[in-house]
This record gives C-alpha cells, sequence and structure tokens, in this order.
C-alpha cells in the first residue's frame, strides 16, 4: 500500500527526501530541506530555554553534541547560505542568554565595559529600553562578544565543522 501523504511526483527541488532537497540548476547540488532546520531550530531551543539560569560554557558544552551529529547526518550538502544563517543565529541566542543573564542596567553597562565598550557606549546600550532579542543582534553585543569569543567557549561552527568533516575523507 502507497502513502499518499509521502508519495508524490514533482521536480527533485520541489520534493524532499531523507531531509535533503535539491537545487534546480544544470549540475544539481544537495541542500538541507527547510522542514529540517526548522526542527533543529526547535530542538536548540530547549537547549537555551534551559540555558538561562546556568553559566554560558555549559549551555554550549549542553549543544555541541547535537550539532556534530547534526552535520555529520548532512555532511554531503552543498549549501553554505543555510549553515552561515544558522551559526549567526547560534550566537545571537547564546548572546540573548547573557543579555537576559544580566537583568539590570548597572550590569549590562559593567559587563560591557569589561568586554571592552567605552563607557559612554555601554550606558546607551544598556539603557536602550529594547528587548534581548533585539540587544543580541544589536552591534554593541556583536562588538563585545565576537565569534572569536564563541570559538573560545568550545561553539561548534556548523561550517567550519562541515569543512572538516569532508576534508578528513
Amino acid at each position: 500500500m502507497v502513502n499518499g501523504a509521502k508519495s508524490a511526483v514533482h521536480r527533485p527541488w520541489k520534493r524532499t527526501f531523507l531531509a535533503c532537497t535539491m537545487t534546480a540548476h544544470k549540475a544539481p547540488r544537495l541542500l538541507i530541506a527547510a522542514p529540517s532546520v526548522k526542527r533543529l531550530r526547535d530542538r536548540l531551543k530547549g537547549a537555551f530555554r534551559a540555558g538561562r539560569g546556568r553559566a554560558l560554557a555549559t549551555t554550549v558544552k549542553d549543544l555541541a553534541p547535537i550539532l556534530r551529529g547534526w552535520i555529520a547526518y548532512f555532511r554531503l550538502t552543498e549549501g553554505k547560505g543555510v549553515l552561515e544563517e544558522l551559526d549567526g543565529w547560534l550566537r545571537r541566542r547564546l548572546r540573548c542568554i547573557l543579555w537576559r543573564q544580566w537583568k539590570r542596567p548597572d550590569t549590562r553597562v559593567t559587563r560591557l565595559m569589561q568586554r571592552g565598550l567605552t563607557e559612554q557606549r555601554a550606558r546607551d546600550s544598556a539603557g536602550n529600553g529594547h528587548g534581548p532579542w533585539c540587544n543580541a543582534g544589536a552591534s554593541h553585543m556583536n562588538d563585545a562578544f565576537r565569534k572569536a569569543f564563541f570559538d573560545q567557549l568550545g561553539l561548534i561552527s556548523l561550517q567550519q565543522e562541515l569543512r572538516r568533516l569532508n576534508h578528513a575523507s
């Protein structure tokens, strides 16, 4: 018996198979399907939610096996844009956790100054009235917590991990 919901005849770039899809180019490439990315984000949201009351390094450590397993499954894919976007989203979520942990404007000023921002810029940023997600993507948090900071914590970059996996074989 054939499952009507799973079976269809369509162009390869309009269908997914094993969580992958294809491009519509003359030489097709294998891409990660959008629903797969959404499932990863939903799974990671639980880990981020659990990370609000503990050290950032612990949260990053808990994310590592999930990210490694996910990218290992998709090691044959060629779409860089999705991975680049996910890497940025991961770092922004971690910055959001930091902003929430600091809670008070005075703490935010102190922490931003410790990370190299000027006092005036730190005060303007801490008292801007925007929410955690907006501040996590703002230039003051990007300047204070660059990619190198997260690399030192041990956050896995999906792009770098994909390169490592493909060069190892």
